[in-house]
């Protein structure tokens, strides 16, 4: 899953959802290094991304774009689904889309001191851009394609994969569909059983 996703996953805790934003920055044991909550949320992020990755339904999305991505297919299926959870928003939440992305954002700034470099660089483009917003758009996320090809370290040609998901756009919502609310109860499981120890 893509940042949308995981900050939606962690739920009311801001230590949860600093560790989800910063996972990706944060390697190996060196989670250890932050707070405990945070420490969960590091946790928590990596559970999601394992728990997507192996599932099947997953895997069909993947499987459309494979041939054209090869290893950036995951990726591309991780920004899809972003766009699904953003346009089907108040089927999942309470609170508007709008109102939560800038609680989220004032929680990134406030913690901004203990943020990962690559966290920090990361922060300045998703507020430039309201990324997590803007993933609502099919333009946003055309952005977020281009954005993600040319840091990519060899060619990926994600800046045209948002031909794909307008092509297929009505398969990969009805995955997603199926998908989400599996990954909602495994999350909701994994924090009720404690994360770490």
């Amino acid at each position: 899953m893509n940042f949308l996703s995981h900050l939606y996953l962690a739920g009311n805790s801001e230590g949860l959802i600093i560790g989800n934003f910063i996972a990706d920055s944060v390697k190996g044991s060196s989670y250890k290094d932050f707070s405990k909550e945070i420490q969960q949320g590091i946790v928590l992020h990596r559970k999601i991304d394992a728990f997507t990755d192996s599932h099947p339904i997953v895997e069909l999305s993947k499987q459309r774009l494979r041939e054209k991505y090869r290893k950036y297919a995951g990726v591309i299926v991780d920004i899809y689904y972003d766009h699904y959870l953003a346009i089907n928003w108040d089927k999942y939440s309470d609170v508007e889309l709008k109102t939560f992305v800038e609680n989220v954002y004032s929680i990134i700034k406030e913690n901004h001191s203990i943020l990962p470099l690559k966290s920090v660089q990361f922060t300045r483009y998703m507020l430039e851009h309201n990324i997590l917003l803007n993933y609502s758009k099919l333009e946003g996320i055309e952005k977020v394609l281009y954005g993600m090809s040319r840091r990519a370290k060899f060619q990926s040609n994600m800046e045209h994969a948002i031909h794909d998901l307008k092509e297929h756009f009505t398969l990969f919502e009805n995955e997603f569909a199926i998908f989400f609310p599996e990954l909602q109860q495994y999350v909701n499981d994994e924090i009720t059983n404690s994360l770490i120890p």
